[in-house]
């Protein structure tokens, strides 16, 4: 009941306590050093960012074309070519699985100790990121820890509504909930 009380109190607090607030962090004590990660520079990567921002999570756009990371100035959030190599605690999310870079960053996204990885996709067609990691030599148990479908089945079809069904999908894993509805 505490943590419904807690919910309740940030949900309830005067505006200008939440949305005021300089960093994330302060906004946000209960996801103070969260980071979400979005892999490959796409429309669902900003608003994944945007939104993930709002919520309390730094961050980061990881492009490994430098054409691409060049014009993926996605709202001010950094822009890297390659996964880095401590990422303790993030969320990682693969924006296009039709990527020819896919296997390789999945592999140091797995290295990464990230905390939850996610590729985006339909769930019915083939997961081509098997195939990429069966082919990189990465272990049965390590490609069993990625996430196809990701996000609440919420019916999603625009970038936006992608991005708040993924950003749900996280936030209800971090909390153990299992999503959907009550």
């Amino acid at each position: 009941m505490a943590d419904e009380n807690d919910s309740c109190a940030v949900a309830h607090a005067p505006v200008g306590a939440q949305a005021g607030a300089a960093r994330p962090d302060a906004a946000f004590p209960h996801g103070a050093g969260r980071m979400l990660v979005a892999v490959f520079a796409a429309p669902v990567s900003a608003y994944l960012l945007r939104y993930g921002a709002d919520a309390g999570f730094r961050g980061l756009l990881v492009e490994p074309d430098a054409n691409r990371a060049a014009g993926a100035a996605i709202g001010g959030f950094a822009v890297v070519g390659a996964i880095p190599g401590d990422m303790r605690d993030a969320d990682v999310v693969v924006a296009d699985h039709h990527r020819d870079e896919l296997g390789l960053v999945l592999r140091d996204a797995l290295k990464s100790r990230a905390r939850w990885i996610g590729v985006m996709g339909n769930p019915r067609h083939e997961a081509p990121h098997v195939a990429a990691l069966e082919a990189l030599g990465v272990a049965p148990g390590d490609i069993a820890r990625i996430h196809r479908p990701i996000g609440l089945n919420i019916g999603s079809r625009t970038p936006p509504e992608i991005a708040i069904a993924t950003l749900a999908g996280i936030l209800a894993d971090r909390n153990a909930r299992p999503g959907g509805f009550f």
